[in-house]
Order: structure tokens, then sequence, then C-alpha cells
């Protein structure tokens, strides 16, 4: 690839399934690795395997990538419809002697394999029909495959994995084309990529010594080769491959366990890539900062620590009104009513208050209680014991204090301050029975923040009903 070329990236998942989160930081190194050099990220469905391709996957992919926020460049790619194409590449490669047509049966191959192993010799299989004179053909059904050299060595250019060899000798004929005429993976995955330009094919080590493979049809075919970048793939704490005993392996899992977009493409980019020591960037940063060179050759773990404090930072430091509307979509993937018109107002009001130390955002929701719960306020049994008769005297006592009261945090905090001193009490004593009366919890935000935010006549309503409550 010259300097002057453009990046092009592609991700390119099977729709058998979830977007798994391996398969999401695949999706998001490629786009970052596009979008921080003004190049395309493109995306494909490989849906060839039509037994286990499925709408309902396809849709997930997409649905997972659009929660993360990775655009992609042009229409989504069918392989499954450029199979003509794949077709036309392989019969271009017969034609041009770079393939040949091989009528050995399947049940030849399996039993020269048989053989082969019992008498301790590679089970590679070498047709007889590679240099067989055409005329000797038979009418009978035929595969297509590729002549892969027999001598030498294929030598990978890997920018994560160094410089791979792979002796040809441990190469077979791959087949291109089925005896029924269908294209095979590994050619359409090729023809793809080179129709589609792609430039940088970013994607798991799993696929390492696919490459060897399909650099033979680059060659065959006078393709440039892409630059290739084979990431290692994603463990458990253990150490292990992941799994679901692991926890969750779909993204869609993610958005429903109320973590914040942004804090997961922070995680999953840092996760078996480095800037240094940072750990905490926006995307802007990461799109600047990512290159290949800086993403590790050994797997990564993954961890929920981790994975929470980023969240929790990126919650912190978001838009509210961003913050919000991503809420919404929390609670319609993870099937919890929606917020109404006066709990979104609230909400929006109280943002600048929910929003610091909440890690997830069922966290903040949690903070948020005050907020989205109904009058009169029902206490939790921890709140309920700051609620007793003689709490509930001084909140009778308190609530005229407030009534004539500026609604400033500045005057709140005079008006509390004087009437703990008046009684000969601390602030202290007064915090629980007010976290109490206006929220019904025992851990909330700072009570003057609940105030302002609830408003004048929420707060002194909620205060009023605890304290009758106690003749009730």
């Amino acid at each position: 690839m010259t300097n002057t070329q453009a990046v092009v990236t592609r991700f390119a998942p099977s729709p058998t399934g979830f977007l798994h989160i391996g398969g999401a930081r695949t999706a998001l190194f490629n786009w970052l690795y596009a979008r921080g050099r003004g190049g395309k990220f493109l995306l494909r469905i490989e849906d060839t395997d039509r037994a286990r391709s499925t709408p309902e996957a396809t849709a997930a992919i997409l649905k997972g990538l659009d929660w993360l926020g990775l655009d992609h460049d042009g229409e989504v790619i069918s392989q499954f419809e450029r199979a003509e194409r794949h077709a036309e590449v392989a019969r271009e490669l017969l034609a041009k002697g770079a393939a040949y047509k091989c009528f050995s049966s399947q049940e030849e191959i399996t039993a020269f394999r048989e053989k082969a192993k019992e008498e301790g010799r590679s089970t590679l299989f070498r047709s007889p029909w590679r240099d067989a004179d055409p005329a000797s053909h038979p009418d009978a059904p035929y595969v297509i495959r590729l002549r892969t050299p027999e001598e030498g060595e294929t030598v990978i250019k890997d920018e994560v994995q160094g410089e791979v060899r792979i002796g040809n000798a441990q190469l077979d004929d791959m087949i291109l084309l089925r005896s029924d005429g269908t294209p095979v993976y590994m050619l359409a995955v090729v023809v793809d990529d080179f129709d589609m330009g792609v430039t940088h094919v970013v994607r798991g080590d799993d696929h390492l010594n696919n490459a060897a493979r399909q650099m033979g049809i680059y060659t065959a075919m006078g393709w440039p080769v892409p630059v290739y970048a084979h990431i290692p793939l994603i463990h458990g704490p253990d150490g292990k491959k992941l799994s679901k005993r692991h926890g969750a392996l779909g993204v869609d899992e993610y958005q429903k366990m109320g973590y914040p977009s942004a804090g997961m493409r922070n995680y999953l980019a840092r996760l078996g890539w480095s800037h240094g020591d940072d750990e905490f960037f926006t995307d802007a940063q990461a799109k600047e900062w990512f290159d290949l060179s800086g993403i590790g050759k050994s797997p990564a773990r993954l961890d929920f620590k981790k994975l929470e404090n980023i969240c929790g930072q990126h919650i912190a430091a978001g838009d509210d009104a961003a913050l919000l509307q991503e809420i919404e979509a929390y609670l319609a993937a993870a099937e919890l009513p929606a917020l109404t018109a006066a709990q979104k107002d609230g909400m929006t009001r109280g943002m600048y208050c929910l929003k610091d130390r909440a890690k997830t955002f069922p966290e903040l929701l949690e903070k948020a209680q005050f907020i989205l719960t109904e009058t009169p306020i029902v206490p939790d049994e921890k709140a309920q014991k700051n609620l007793d008769p003689v709490s509930r005297g001084i909140l009778a006592a308190l609530t005229p204090h407030l009534q004539s009261a500026s609604w400033s945090r500045e005057e709140l905090e005079g008006v509390t301050a004087r009437f703990a001193e008046e009684h000969d009490t601390k602030f202290g004593k007064l915090a629980g029975p007010l976290r109490a009366a206006l929220a019904g919890r025992a851990v909330t935000p700072s009570v003057f923040d609940m105030m302002l935010v609830l408003g004048r006549e929420e707060t002194l309503l909620r205060l009023e009903q605890a304290a009758a409550s106690e003749v009730a």
C-alpha cells in the first residue's frame, strides 16, 4: 500500500447469532483505524452459510454496532449475493492455469487420508489431477482447486504477529469452487476484500492460517495483498477462552446491563491495545492515538471491575441530554418501564447530581429514586429507622423554616444550619430523616441537591407527609 492510498477497513461478521463482544472489539479496531485516518469503514455480512445465517442475527449485529456508535460507510454488503462474482474469479484462475479441475471423490480423499494416517505419512491431500492432461478428464463432477506452490514458503507480514513464515509444503490445493458450482468462503473473502478496495484486514488471530492460503489467490490474480493485522482473542479473567461462565458474550447484554456505549468503546479499545498509560479517553483521542503497533500479541483478559470504572468515568463526564437519551434506550432494551414526561423533566434537572460515582445506568437510576418515586413516599427498611417519632418531630419543626426560605443552596444550607444550632444538634442528625422523607432511602444524593431538584412545593409536601405520618 502506498502512503497516498486511502485506508479502507471492514468488519465481516457471520450472521449466525448475536454480536460477540470479541467481534465488537474487532469492529471497533477497524472503525478507529479508518476514522483516525480519514478512511472508510465498510460492513460485510458473510452469510454464505445459508443453514445457519438468519435475518434475525443480521439485525442483531446491526443493532449492536448502532448501539456502540460504530457507523459504517456505504451499503451493507451481502457475501451470498455476490456468489456469481466469486465463481467468475474461480473460472478466471482456471483459465490462467492458476487453478485446475479435480475429479477426486470425497470417498477417494477420505481413503487416502486414512491410509496416510495408518502409515504415519502426512494426510495433506495432493490431487492426482493437478498435472493431468485435460484430454484425460472424465465427464464427471469436479471441483476447482487453487494450484498452490509446492516449494518455498509463504510469508505473512503481520502488523501484530510480526513476520510469519509457512512452508508451502504444508498448504494444500484448496478448493475454490465446489462440484455444485458454489464458491467457498475462503475465495469469497478475498474477492470481496479486493472488490471493496480493502487495504487493511484487521481480524482475530484465529484467521492467521487462513491468510497464507488466501494470499495464494491474491498472488495468482495479480492483486495487491492487503496489510494484515491478526489480533489476539479475548479471554476471561482466568486466562481461558471467553465463554458464558465468564459473563455476557453478546454486546446486546451489555446494553441491557446498563453500560454506557462510550464507556464500552473506551474499555474495548483498551482491551488488547494501549497508548502509554492512558486508561480513560474520548472517541476523538482514540481515533487520533489508535495504531496497529499498539496492539499486544497476548490475549486480553475481560475485567468487569475495570469496565465499570471506565464506564463510571464516562457517565460522570457525559453530556446530560445524551445520557438521558441513552438511559431511555437502556430501559427499552432491558424491557423496563419508560420514563414519564415528569420523570424525564426531573432527570434533566437532576442529572448533575446523579451521574457522579454511578458506574452503570441502574446505579444512576437508583440514585434518582427521589425523582422517579411518587408521593406519598414509602421508606425502605433502612430509611424507616430514620423516621422515628423524634425524627418526625424534627421534620415538623424544620418545615416552617424552609417555607419562608429563598430556594437556593446557600439559603437552604443556612436555614438548616441555624435550625440545628437552635436545637443543639448537628446537621448529621437532620440528614437521615431528610433523606428518608425526600427519597425513602438511607443513601441518596445530597439533601440540598434533592431539595433543589424537587423544588419548594414538592420538597415541603414530602416533609409534611413524613412528619404527619407519625400521627396516622
